[in-house]
């Protein structure tokens, strides 16, 4: 076979069908992967204990910026970047005591659910009114890690970053999930805004229906908040009531603390006993009733003898009822419980709480964990079993809705207290395992947006402290420090009105989730159409 010169050099001559792109442009296509995680990190600075609520709005207009028109597979990449940029620093706290292993496992699932916002909202891009749609989306994906895996991790919901933001008072109109709703949709409407707004100089001509559109995205929710301003108020409806909560403080930090179990339960009886003495010489008001935090008493008292004179004896020195929270063992169940207890009477009432912490009350996957980290079983060496009834203690009769500690991120377990009568709501934590992290700040504002959702007084007696009282409006009155003893005595408004977003319960977040899908089967529908048309 002979081959020719031509034939030769025409095939010395083939080069690669693209060339290598120069440095320049490849740096270029990096900037919408920084972009989505320096604006997850962005809005993770909105949240407390800064109160930069607003950088909320950038964040998303930066994050509509990059997901407008992508592939599947570059939103789900671009979302699941944002995620790791809000969830990482927001949830650092989860690591502090059992290393980062626990902490980069929780980002890694969680930010599997804003991947999947990513893709969605890329899809819905790139439909009139687009921002509706795709906020619509990230409160679905919000409904979604609020529920699964192990009954969900509400932790890092867009409203929870807003306590101190104009929005708040869209938590009593439809609760967290409208709250959200507004913040996300305000920042699409502020991306999409400018954007129409750098076109139309571009080409000399405004599209006015998607100029409308937009502006409307961002106009509609600050009008709604006007709206709602009726809806918070601090006013007393069912007179006051007098109460005190009582920060006893932990002997040390970490995990170890309930090592010392009576140490902590002595501390919350002399820091009661203590303010029982004020009330004597007349310095401080007589409280109605008293609220003890969360693992209070670690000592069961209905088993131990000395731990149930202890609490008896602050209970008849500060001459009212006192809520106290315990570690009890009843019929083979270990409960995590509040207990109601008299003066005269003893313990008459108990709550046991009902949304316990994966991997920290309990263990899912016991038997996987145990064989990767025998150290990580060890910590919760029995699990917790839930109650199964919502808490309302009658308090010198005062009805006292109790969600303790990490039920406070839960919608439901902070409303069926109110539906079930509550006048106002008691928080009692324990973030005396998180030491000086800014858990202790996120959890407080959650409190804030439960109280305007509510219009309830709610109080947040801790361990070791943020403890709080905070107005129906949402205002904290009274505050401590960290890692101090100390008491707070107030007179709080009761309230028996029940909100809108009280009343719906449920009703707008599943409102919101039809218009996702209802976005997403449109974008489906508009996707299939165009690759038919193309012949694909």
């Amino acid at each position: 076979m002979t081959v020719t010169a031509t034939s030769v050099d025409e095939s010395d001559d083939v080069r690669p069908a693209t060339a290598p792109a120069p440095r320049g442009a490849r740096l270029l296509r990096l900037v919408p992967a920084a972009t989505s995680a320096l604006s997850g990190v962005l809005l993770y600075v909105s949240f407390p204990p800064r109160t930069l609520w607003w950088l909320a709005l950038p964040a998303f207009a930066a994050f509509g910026w990059v997901l407008r028109g992508r592939g599947v597979k570059a939103s789900l990449g671009l979302g699941y970047l944002f995620g790791l940029g809000f969830l990482l620093p927001l949830l650092v706290w989860t690591g502090v005591e059992v290393g980062p292993g626990p902490w980069l496992a929780l980002v890694a699932i969680e930010a599997l659910f804003i991947a999947l916002v990513g893709a969605g909202v890329a899809a819905v891009s790139r439909l009139p009114g687009w921002p509706v749609w795709a906020a619509a989306v990230w409160i679905a994906g919000e409904a979604a890690r609020a529920r699964v895996p192990f009954h969900g991790f509400p932790w890092g919901k867009i409203a929870f970053g807003q306590a101190d933001g104009v929005f708040l008072p869209l938590a009593a109109v439809g609760g967290t999930p409208v709250l959200g709703f507004a913040v996300v949709l305000c920042g699409f409407g502020l991306y999409d805004v400018v954007r129409l707004a750098v076109d139309a100089r571009r080409t000399r001509a405004v599209r006015r229906p998607a100029a409308a559109a937009a502006l409307l995205s961002l106009a509609v929710p600050p009008l709604a908040v006007l709206a709602a301003l009726p809806l918070v108020s601090d006013r007393a409806e069912d007179g006051t009531a007098t109460v005190a909560v009582i920060q006893g403080n932990v002997p040390r930090a970490g995990l170890d603390f309930n090592a010392q179990r009576r140490a902590v339960l002595d501390h919350h009886a002399r820091e009661t006993e203590r303010l029982a003495a004020e009330v004597k010489a007349g310095t401080v008001p007589r409280p109605d009733f008293v609220l003890w935090p969360e693992n209070s008493s670690d000592i069961d008292p209905f088993a131990n003898a000395d731990a149930r004179a202890v609490i008896d004896g602050a209970a008849k020195a500060i001459g009212a009822p006192i809520s106290v929270g315990g570690v009890v063992e009843r019929d083979g169940r270990l409960l995590n419980e509040q207990i109601l207890w008299d003066p005269e009477k003893g313990p008459v009432d108990t709550y046991d709480k009902r949304q316990i912490q994966p991997f920290g009350e309990y263990l899912p996957l016991r038997s996987l964990l145990d064989a990767i980290n025998e150290d990580w079983t060890g910590m919760v060496r029995q699990d917790f079993s839930r109650g199964s009834e919502p808490g309302v203690f009658t308090l010198d009769g005062t009805e006292v809705g109790l969600a303790t500690c990490y039920e406070a991120a839960f919608d439901w377990a902070v409303r069926d207290t109110v539906t079930h009568g509550a006048q106002m709501i008691s928080v009692p934590s324990n973030n005396a395992t998180f030491d000086r992290s800014e858990m202790t700040y996120q959890q407080l504002a959650m409190s804030r947006i439960r109280a305007v959702e509510h219009s309830r007084t709610v109080t947040v007696p801790v361990t070791s402290g943020v403890s709080a009282i905070i107005l129906p409006d949402g205002t904290i009155t009274q505050r401590t420090g960290m890692f101090v003893a100390d008491s707070l005595v107030q007179e709080v408004p009761l309230r028996s009105s029940e909100t809108p977003a009280t009343r719906l319960g449920i009703l707008p977040e599943l409102a919101l989730l039809l218009v996702a899908a209802g976005g997403l089967g449109w974008a489906a529908t508009v996707a299939a159409r165009g690759r038919r048309a193309s012949g694909g």
